[in-house]
């Protein structure tokens, strides 16, 4: 008996299952992609970049996975990446308690605070389909409960770590380079290097989340979660799109 129709069948099923994949995890596969993509630029731009100072500096420049390894790409990376986190860390606190009166990104008025467990689905309110520690009342509960920030919060520290030790890596190459004493981790720390670093990209995030959440008080995005539905109100809060 002829297997051609099974066959045929299976890679059918098969290419609906990747469909059903991308559509389900596009948004997240969308941000990943685009996210290598500029990684992959960056290193380019930063090699072109870092041989260029060489060669300035009477320096053989270095290849292409040389550059990869080294401290200056490290720090260039984590240094936006922690500033990114902290974003993220802090936005996720603040509108626990904060709230912003006509935006999408902020809780209905009235409603600052943790919530109830009723509204939160936790403990005797859970639903069949709650996840299995937001059903215990234990430091299960409670870690679960928080998940969400401390692990943003956890990669912020990280990355923030990794920026430090990287930075001060590459910051004692530049003074070798240009025979100069280097310095410490401790002292690095309190450099202006450093915290250049570290604040030129938390003001610029921080910004962004503020006027995402004032701009969207006032203006519209058809479709999207971020916005308030066309025709809401302004000063309706809370909603989506």
């Amino acid at each position: 008996m002829s297997t051609a129709p099974e066959a045929g069948q299976g890679t059918a099923a098969d290419e609906h299952r990747l469909r059903r994949f991308l559509r389900h995890n596009g948004l997240g596969l969308f941000f990943l992609t685009t996210f290598l993509l500029a990684l992959m630029g960056q290193a380019v731009a930063g090699h072109a970049e870092f041989n260029n100072e060489l060669v300035a500096e009477g320096l053989a420049p270095v290849g292409f996975g040389t550059y990869l390894t080294t401290s200056d790409f490290a720090v260039d990376v984590t240094e936006n990446w922690q500033s990114e986190y902290l974003q993220f860390f802090l936005y996720i606190f603040a509108t626990v308690w904060l709230l912003q009166r006509g935006s999408p990104e902020s809780k209905e008025l009235g409603k600052a605070g943790t919530e109830s467990d009723e509204e939160q689905m936790v403990g005797e309110h859970a639903k069949a389909g709650s996840p299995r520690w937001a059903k215990h009342r234990d430091w299960r509960g409670t870690v679960f409960s928080r998940s969400l920030g401390l692990v943003m919060g956890g990669i912020f520290l990280l990355s923030w770590l990794t920026q430090s030790i990287t930075g001060v890596a590459a910051y004692n190459e530049q003074q070798l380079r240009r025979l100069q004493a280097p310095t410490t981790w401790s002292h690095y720390l309190s450099s202006a290097d450093f915290w250049s670093r570290s604040l030129q990209n938390w003001q610029s995030e921080l910004l962004a989340v503020a006027s995402m959440a004032v701009f969207a008080v006032f203006l519209r995005q058809r479709g999207s979660p971020e916005s308030k539905p066309v025709g809401a109100a302004h000063d309706a809060t809370g909603v989506e799109g």
